[in-house]
């Protein structure tokens, strides 16, 4: 796992928007196009603002796959996950092909075709983010490391659904939905490359777990240490809980494992 260190999210979200801009190039050159999964969240703003304005990316090859969605929320609502990838992601850079998770929709059906979907092709390249709890997608902690299944419906526990809250997308508790459509674990890491882009203190104790804790259903982004191609982008904030002290006054890799 290569963890690199910026000043600020908007330093850590540049960095990793012109390494994934550099691997949809390639991808696009070697194949002939990308697929890639995508995250929505307020910790991937900057991540997608200056991803979107990366030149050079015929978006036109470019095909975008959903991580996560609530079940039962409607796309009108501003927590809605497709709706934040379409804003972020698609409607600016002209994606025509593009892979919504319905959450209004009949799960098994949704779940099903959005599986043949992704696993008709290789992933090139995965953004992730990790939640407050560890999560990886929405598989929160206890996660599910052994199933096979593309995508699966999980329950979401509280502190997941608390988070929803801190940042201002539901006004309670009571209104966030208690399940989800979310990409799988081992679904994740069939992916040729993954970034991790996790900027603000509230997520420094999940990075502490997942990079200095042994691999643990328990603190699913640890499993992140189980895959060959993972860079960890982090800011000053998210990354004041590591053991490895470091200076902060350029950008850098922190350690390699």
């Amino acid at each position: 796992m290569d963890i690199r260190v910026f000043e600020d999210r908007d330093a850590l979200g540049r960095a990793a928007a012109a390494q994934a801009a550099a691997s949809i190039r390639q991808a696009i050159v070697d194949r002939g196009q990308a697929r890639i999964v995508a995250a929505t969240a307020a910790s991937q703003k900057e991540f997608l603002e200056a991803l979107t304005s990366a030149p050079g990316i015929d978006w036109t090859k470019v095909e975008a796959f959903h991580l996560d969605e609530y079940i039962g929320l409607p796309i009108s609502h501003p927590g809605s996950f497709r709706k934040m990838l379409l804003e972020q992601l698609i409607q600016k850079t002209g994606i025509v092909q593009y892979h919504l998770l319905d959450g209004d929709g009949d799960a098994e059906a949704v779940v099903a075709r959005a599986s043949a979907a992704l696993t008709s092709a290789p992933i090139d390249l995965a953004f992730l983010g990790i939640g407050e709890n560890g999560h990886l997608a929405f598989n929160d902690p206890p996660a599910d490391f052994e199933t096979d299944e593309p995508y699966i419906v999980v329950n979401l526990d509280q502190n997941c659904r608390q988070q929803q809250v801190g940042e201002g997308w539901f006004k309670s508790l009571d209104e966030v939905p208690t399940q989800a459509i979310s990409m799988s674990i081992k679904q994740i890491l069939r992916s040729r490359y993954i970034l991790c882009i996790v900027p603000d203190q509230r997520k420094a104790i999940a990075v502490k777990n997942c990079v200095e804790l042994e691999v643990n259903p328990m603190h699913p982004a640890s499993i992140l240490q189980k895959h060959e191609s993972v860079t960890l982008y982090l800011d000053r904030a998210s990354a004041s809980l590591l053991l490895t002290r470091v200076s902060f006054d350029r950008p850098l890799i922190l350690h390699e494992r």
